[in-house]
């Protein structure tokens, strides 16, 4: 990993997926009021920026490597809940597309970073 980075909050996969928190499109029209589904993808949009920093802050590349996964896999689901919002009709095609596509590049950047983690992880134990 990069030595410049020495905090969480330096890390791009941080930082967008601090973008990609949905309390914005929560807080409109009928979103706001489905209880269920908005508490749904602002826990698992929070989830994404959480695991990050936690992960970080282990200090373990094993541990991060996980976290990361995790990360990950929240991205996967804001992604589903996005089609929920955007079937019933709390959102349109052209801002779920905006979303949708913020959600598949935090994806990218953390699998990117995940990759490289464990490449200096594999690096370290050989």
């Amino acid at each position: 990993m990069d030595p410049q980075i020495r905090r969480f909050e330096d890390l791009i996969a941080w930082q967008k997926a601090r973008v990609l928190t949905t309390y914005g499109l929560t807080r409109q029209g009928a979103f706001e009021r489905d209880f269920g589904l908005k508490g749904q993808i602002q826990r698992a949009s929070v989830s994404i920026m959480s695991n990050i920093a936690e992960g970080f802050e282990r200090g373990g590349l094993n541990e991060f490597h996980q976290y990361l996964s995790t990360a990950k896999s929240s991205c996967a689901e804001v992604r589903s809940q996005l089609y929920v919002a955007l079937d019933v009709g709390y959102v349109d095609q052209n801002r779920f597309q905006v979303i949708f596509g913020l959600a598949e590049e935090v994806a990218r950047i953390i699998g990117g970073l995940r990759a490289s983690v464990e490449r200096e992880r594999d690096r370290k134990h050989t």
